[in-house]
């Protein structure tokens, strides 16, 4: 669970509500559902149509991602890889065979396994660095999803607007609805702002920075694996790769 994702995300909503709470109009007065399906539903079939639908049906286990995230432990990883390394330098390459269902990182285990089978490093970096563009592929496409729907609820929120009003502005003949036919038509612009700025966008910008830090597990794996196979001490590995770490972690044991 990512406890600032979701803190951020009640704090948020909290405050919004609580706003609204201590004013004077009544909570009923921010509740419109036509506003919502037009801002809400707008956004998602803008997005449809530029994005394949296999994407946008995934789209909200994307977004569960930002809440369920786990830190990177990249210091395990690390260790691991050290582990690996020693077997390697005391018994052979050979020898990480009976490792390799232990491995939990999956791309420093189909590194392994490739190089205890014989593939040239040349090779073996190849498929690595291939996952892992696919894999940032797949990142991007989640965050530019996030990133769209952002986008697009605000002009939604603008096009409900404009909608109730030239709804309103066709009946004058009561002066004394306007008043409220003007509020019905800003929730839309209030919904579009809120959806954008509370969710969308946010969102985007955090699995933004989950790609970024997951990126950077993955540079581990593969600096790891090749210099495994490319037969170097288990204490190089180990002061290469906690370059990776901030200062604070390169300390720890």
């Amino acid at each position: 669970m990512d406890i600032a994702s979701l803190i951020g995300l009640i704090l948020a909503i909290g405050l919004i509500i609580a706003s609204i709470a201590l004013g004077n109009a009544p909570f009923t007065a921010f509740i419109d559902i036509p506003s919502f399906l037009v801002v809400v539903g707008g956004a998602v079939a803008a997005a449809l149509i530029c994005f394949p639908l296999s994407s946008m049906l995934k789209a909200p286990l994307i977004a569960l991602k930002v809440l369920l995230n786990k830190s990177e432990d990249r210091l395990s990883l690390i260790k691991q890889i050290v582990e690996l390394a020693e077997t390697a330098r005391r018994d052979g390459l050979l020898a990480l065979e009976s490792k390799v269902p232990d491995i939990e990182n999956p791309l420093v285990k189909a590194g392994i396994q490739m190089a205890v089978d014989g593939s040239t490093p040349v090779v073996v970096e190849e498929v690595l660095r291939t996952v892992v563009e696919a894999i940032a592929s797949r990142h991007r496409e989640g965050k530019s999803i996030m990133d769209q729907l952002g986008r697009f609820a605000p002009a939604y929120g603008m096009i409900g607007t404009l909608m109730g009003l030239i709804m309103m502005l066709q009946d004058m003949s009561d002066p004394s609805g306007i008043g409220a036919g003007m509020a019905i038509a800003l929730i839309t612009t209030l919904y579009g702002a809120i959806v954008a700025n509370v969710f969308f966008s946010p969102f985007a910008e955090k699995l933004g920075l989950i790609s970024r830090n997951e990126m950077i597990s993955l540079e581990i794996a593969i600096r790891g694996v090749m210099a495994i196979q490319s037969g170097e001490s288990p204490r190089a590995i180990d002061q290469k790769l906690r370059t990776f770490l901030p200062p604070k972690q390169r300390e720890a044991e």
